[in-house]
C-alpha cells in the first residue's frame, strides 16, 4: 500500500496543526504524531488530515476541555482485515466513545505502512458536544491512540495529548501541546516520595536498625520501632492524599491497570496498620504468621546478613548500607521529582 502524503506544509498559514513532538513534520518523521484541520469560515466543512504510529488506530476530538468526556471524535483505526476505515464517535465521559454513523464524511484516503497510520477526509457533520452555547469555533484538541482488537479500539492508556488551550479552527496556526496537569505532576510526586523514600528507607529501618538501637528509645518503644511506625504511617498518608488528588481531578473511572493497580494499593496502605494495631506480642507462639505476612504485604526487601559476623561489624555494616541505600534512593527521586516538574 503507498504512503500518504501529509506534511506541515501550510501550518500556520492555511491550516491549524497540532503535533508531538512539537512542529515535527509527518512527512519526515515517521514517529510524528500529526494532526491538521482546514475548516471553513462559517464551518459548513472541516478537512482534515491525521497521522501517528499505532497498533490499532488515531484518532482526534474537539472538546469543551482538556479531558475525555462530551466530545466529538473521529477514529482512523484498522478493521478486521487490516484496512484503515474512519469512524465517527462520541465519548460521553471516562469510557470507550459511542461509535455513530460516519454522516457526511467525504474524500476518505487512507494507508498504513511499518505501523503509520494516515488518514484524511472531508466532513460536513456540525461538531456536536453538549456546551450550552450555541456553534462555535473555539475548541480543544485531542489526540489520542492506541490498540485495537478486530476493529474494535481499545483503551489508549497514555498514549494521548491536547493542546494547551482552546483553538479557533477558523484561524489558521501551529498549537502546543499542554504539559501534563499540575494536579497529575502532585499525584506522581506523592506516590513516587511515599513509596521509594518514606516507605524504603522505613522498611529497611526495620531490617537493620534493630540492633543498633536495640535498648534505646522512648516511651518503652525502641528507636528504631518508632522510626519505623512513623515512615510507614507517612507513607499511608501520602498514599491517600495522592489517591485523593487523582480521583478528584479525574472524576471517575479512567480505564486501563494504572488505577486498578493504585486502588489495591490503596487498599492494601490500610490494611498494613489496621493489623499492625492487631498484631500480637512478640513472645506469642503465632508472631511469626504477622510476621510473614507483614513482610509480604509491605514488600519488605530482603538482604542476607553475616551471622558470622560480631555485633559490632553486624552494626558497622548494616549503618553503611542503611546510608548508602538512603543517599542512592535520594539522589534518584530527587532526579524524578526533577523530571516531573520539567514534563
Amino acid at each position: 500500500m503507498l504512503q500518504m502524503s501529509i506534511s506541515s506544509a501550510g501550518c500556520g498559514t492555511n491550516k491549524v496543526c497540532l503535533s508531538k513532538p512539537a512542529n515535527c513534520d509527518p512527512a519526515a518523521d515517521p514517529n510524528c504524531y500529526f494532526l491538521s484541520v482546514i475548516a471553513s469560515p462559517n464551518l459548513t466543512e472541516f478537512t482534515v488530515e491525521l497521522q501517528g504510529r499505532a497498533s490499532g488506530y488515531i484518532s482526534f476530538g474537539f472538546s469543551d476541555d482538556q479531558r475525555m468526556g462530551n466530545d466529538d471524535i473521529y477514529i482512523c483505526g484498522t478493521d478486521n482485515n487490516g484496512n484503515v476505515q474512519v469512524q465517527h464517535a462520541f465519548s460521553p465521559g471516562q469510557t470507550k466513545p459511542t461509535i455513530l454513523p460516519l454522516g457526511d464524511v467525504s474524500d476518505i484516503t487512507t494507508s498504513m505502512m511499518d505501523g503509520v497510520i494516515n488518514c484524511s477526509f472531508v466532513s460536513q457533520n456540525p461538531i456536536s458536544t453538549t456546551r450550552a452555547s450555541g456553534q462555535t469555533s473555539t475548541y480543544f484538541l485531542l489526540f489520542a491512540y492506541g490498540p485495537s482488537s478486530n476493529g474494535v479500539i481499545r483503551f489508549h492508556q497514555d498514549n494521548e495529548f491536547v493542546s494547551s488551550s482552546k483553538v479557533d479552527i477558523v484561524n489558521p496556526q501551529t498549537v502546543s501541546s499542554a504539559q501534563q496537569p499540575q494536579t497529575i505532576k502532585a499525584h506522581g510526586a506523592l506516590m513516587l516520595i511515599a513509596w521509594m523514600t518514606t516507605a524504603s528507607v522505613g522498611m529497611m529501618t526495620a531490617r537493620y536498625l534493630k540492633v543498633v538501637t536495640k535498648g534505646r528509645g522512648c516511651c518503652g518503644k525502641d528507636l528504631w520501632f518508632l522510626e519505623h511506625m512513623s515512615l510507614m504511617s507517612l507513607s499511608v498518608v501520602l498514599t491517600i492524599v495522592a489517591f485523593i488528588v487523582v480521583f478528584a481531578y479525574v472524576q471517575g473511572w479512567s480505564g486501563g491497570a494504572h488505577p486498578v493497580l493504585g486502588c489495591i494499593v490503596m487498599i492494601l496502605s490500610l490494611i498494613q496498620p489496621v493489623a499492625a494495631s492487631f498484631r500480637c506480642a512478640p513472645q506469642h507462639e503465632r508472631r511469626y504468621l504477622f510476621n510473614w505476612l507483614h513482610a509480604i504485604n509491605a514488600v519488605v526487601i530482603k538482604v542476607l546478613a553475616d551471622e558470622d559476623h560480631s555485633v559490632n561489624e553486624l552494626v558497622g555494616t548494616e549503618m553503611i548500607l542503611l546510608i548508602l541505600f538512603f543517599l542512592g534512593n535520594l539522589a534518584f527521586l530527587v532526579a524524578l521529582l526533577s523530571g516531573i516538574g520539567m514534563g
